[in-house]
């Protein structure tokens, strides 16, 4: 903060080294490169912390450069998201109200239905595009500010960031504006399990089902009984509560995660004939995470190359893949595991696995020894 030109610029770089975490030093140099004209590179700058860190301010901050290329529809993506964090965000040093620039935007983008918004959230949910997926989210509930279930879709995406106040925010929002009460019944539920009330929330999915069968309320309670050190009797009924659940109406999106969710309790139950089908079932409705799971099966039965190529798919196709990145490494040799971990902590500095593995291997690295400190 009180000095310039080179002098400045090693600090904020040693300050990154340091504390990856800090968001002003991706900011200021995202800021510059655009005062150069460089707004390509800039957004790739500010990209490096979005990746594993969502805060409003870099997310308005892509939203400038993304205008100043008129990529209207990046811009309005990003103040949705942004808005979906902090509902009274205001912009531009807080004189102007995030939702006022909603407004300027969405003439110059293509209008979408409610059917167009239902189709890009499932291709952006299948492609892992949390803040795009959050953004269509964010649309729909313009036309339908009500909508529970939207809401509920809503706060699993903000958990998947590490946003856990706001997601908690949209899952009450769910609670309070439940059509009926077997859906209240199960978002209470969720309210409980995710505040540490997991008995209590296994009571309110059972007492939901009680008065209707439906997909939320078994896959609830398969979830929270999974929670735990299942014993085989425990894990043949969570099988059959998923199954239930699967059997019950809902989307692709959910009953995806349902068939992931299956997969890894038939892989626990060393059922692996079982386990694949599971899995190409959720692939083929596009729930791209099975990728890894399927990896994992490949795996178990001695099919290293196959697991690595799995988790390659993964790679490809997710917009958040740090994860994979670091769960490839698992399956191949220790040269390309490096390279796995390294690409793992510069997409997500956070993720502790790849540290962990250095410091095992003997690498002397510096930021591992910090981060072992």
């Amino acid at each position: 903060m009180y000095c310039v030109g080179k002098e400045k610029m090693t600090d904020l770089k040693n300050s990154t080294e340091l504390d990856p975490t800090l968001s002003y030093p991706y900011k200021y140099r995202a800021v510059a490169l655009a005062e150069e004209k460089k707004i390509g590179a800039a957004i790739s700058k500010i990209n490096k912390i979005i990746g594993f860190k969502v805060t409003p301010d870099c997310l308005e901050l892509r939203a400038w450069f993304s205008i100043v290329q008129e990529d209207y529809d990046g811009a309005l993506r990003d103040v949705r998201a942004l808005l979906t964090l902090e509902p009274n965000y205001m912009m531009f040093h807080g004189k102007m109200h995030g939702d006022h620039l909603v407004e300027l935007l969405r003439p110059h983008v293509l209008q979408w239905s409610q059917a167009d918004c239902w189709m890009h959230l499932y291709d952006r949910w299948s492609s892992i595009d949390d803040i795009g997926s959050l953004s269509v989210v964010h649309h729909m509930l313009e036309n339908d500010p009500g909508k529970s279930l939207l809401r509920f879709r809503q706060s699993l995406l903000l958990l998947r960031l590490n946003c856990q106040k706001a997601a908690m925010r949209s899952l009450r929002f769910a609670r309070n504006h439940s059509s009926t009460e077997h859906e209240r019944l199960v978002y209470e539920g969720w309210i409980l399990y995710d505040t540490g009330h997991r008995e209590e929330a296994l009571a309110k999915a059972e007492e939901s089902i009680s008065i209707q069968r439906s997909f939320e309320a078994f896959f609830l309670k398969a979830y929270a009984l999974a929670d735990s050190s299942l014993d085989p009797k425990s894990s043949v009924y969570v099988i059959q509560l998923l199954e239930e659940a699967l059997r019950c109406p809902s989307d692709g999106l959910r009953k995806g995660q349902a068939l992931n969710n299956l997969g890894s309790v038939y892989v626990d139950c060393d059922k692996l004939d079982l386990v694949a089908d599971c899995y190409m079932s959720a692939l083929n409705i596009k729930h791209t995470r099975a990728h890894q799971g399927l990896a994992r099966v490949y795996h178990l039965k001695n099919q290293r190359k196959a697991a690595y190529d799995e988790m390659t798919k993964l790679i490809e196709k997710a917009q958040n893949n740090a994860s994979a990145y670091e769960k490839r490494s698992e399956y191949c040799d220790r040269d390309m595991a490096k390279s796995d971990l390294s690409m793992a902590t510069q997409l997500d500095p956070l993720r502790t696995y790849p540290y962990r593995y250095r410091a095992a291997g003997g690498k002397d690295c510096l930021m591992d020894q910090r981060v072992l400190q």
